[in-house]
């Protein structure tokens, strides 16, 4: 199982709106015969390429899936009946699958093709690997993840604004992997203006491994000649807007490019100025458009924003070596605490040091 779970990691980011699952068949003789994962953009699924490797050596075999096989007739025919007809014997699986067209239909078809099944083996480090899918399904939203930068004492720039390197070069590289394993990033128009990112994967290897980029940006304020917007047939590009936004904006937008989705605004939070758009609507579109995996990298008002509203899943704290000193402006904005459930927790799950900055990721607690 631990080969089919380290299958499953190398699909993580790459296999759209599905699961990274991974599957090892392992023949009556005991020998290594099939290996594979979820491909690139979902399909074929795992169970097929090892099924494919494995030719007819599968017929009396053992498989060994991470993720309960599908029992329904999608773009592809069932992960079961492909094992069924294989002549499989037995099937090893980590985790149940929560998606309503599965949920131990996969497990009730192989069980009563006379195949052995036995699930929750390895169950806890298959789960860490396919998070993002599960909890989409579960909650209806991707599993959202906040990386941050700060320096020593906790500020993201100086307070004039100016632009501060805060992290190291391996700590750069290790955000473009950590982009790689995303669906998509969210970012806000505060970012685009003050640092034009393009917000890809630029490591060798990775360059078509970026993710799909949304950006919040209520009053269409995003230049159309903006980095962002500048390879969007490689890599799609949403702008998330106020309903009452400038069409003319838009129109300009469109040319460049962008996806424009207009949204509710928060009026909880709308003082006719600066409309908040609503973040709990947007995660449940991206949900909805498949999105498992979401990066937020954004400022400090949108991270405090998401933060507030019980929205963060995971996060991941860089702290640097250098200090902004007191007018630096903060990560994260002073929160009404009363506005956060009393049982939200964060707990240290990882910590390293990755060239001179510090890493710390912190998950949500139960």
């Amino acid at each position: 199982m631990r080969y089919a779970i380290s299958e499953a990691r190398k699909a993580v980011g790459r296999a759209a709106e599905n699961p990274p699952v991974g599957c090892v068949i392992i023949a009556a003789s005991g020998q290594l015969i099939g290996a594979g994962h979820t491909a690139r953009t979902g399909r074929p699924h795992a169970e097929t390429v090892a099924l494919a490797m494995a030719g007819q050596r599968a017929h009396g075999g053992t498989a060994y899936v991470t993720l309960e096989p599908c029992a329904h007739h999608g773009q592809t025919p069932p992960c079961a009946t492909a094992l069924i007809e294989a002549g499989i014997r037995r099937v090893v699986i980590a985790c149940q699958d929560p998606d309503r067209r599965v949920n131990g239909k996969g497990v009730t078809m192989l069980r009563a093709a006379g195949i052995d099944v036995i699930t929750d083996i390895g169950s806890d480090m298959a789960y860490s690997v396919m998070q993002g899918f599960l909890h989409r399904m579960v909650h209806k939203r991707p599993l959202v993840t906040i990386k941050t930068a700060t320096s020593l004492d906790g500020g993201i720039a100086l307070g004039d604004g100016r632009k501060v390197w805060l992290t190291s070069p391996p700590m750069r590289r290790y955000v473009h992997v950590l982009r790689s394993k995303s669906d998509a990033i969210l970012t806000g128009i505060g970012t685009i203006l003050a640092d034009d990112p393009e917000m890809t994967c630029r490591l060798p290897g990775l360059e078509h491994d970026s993710p799909s980029r949304f950006i919040l940006d209520s009053q269409l304020r995003c230049p159309p000649g903006a980095k962002i917007l500048q390879n969007n047939n490689a890599v799609p590009t949403v702008i998330f807007c106020a309903e009452t936004a400038s069409p003319d904006a838009r129109i300009a937008l469109e040319k460049s490019g962008a996806v424009i989705v207009p949204m509710a605004v928060d009026k909880a939070q709308d003082d006719g100025l600066q409309k908040r758009l609503d973040l709990q609507k947007i995660l449940r579109y991206l949900g909805d458009a498949g999105v498992n995996n979401l990066l937020v990298e954004a400022g400090s008002s949108i991270v405090t924003s998401i933060i507030a509203d019980d929205l963060v899943d995971v996060i991941h704290w860089t702290q640097s070596q250098h200090l902004l000193g007191s007018d630096a402006i903060p990560a994260i904005s002073p929160l009404k605490l009363v506005a956060l459930p009393e049982q939200t927790r964060y707990t240290e799950t990882h910590h390293q040091q990755i060239g001179r900055d510090r890493l710390t990721i912190l998950a949500k607690s139960l």
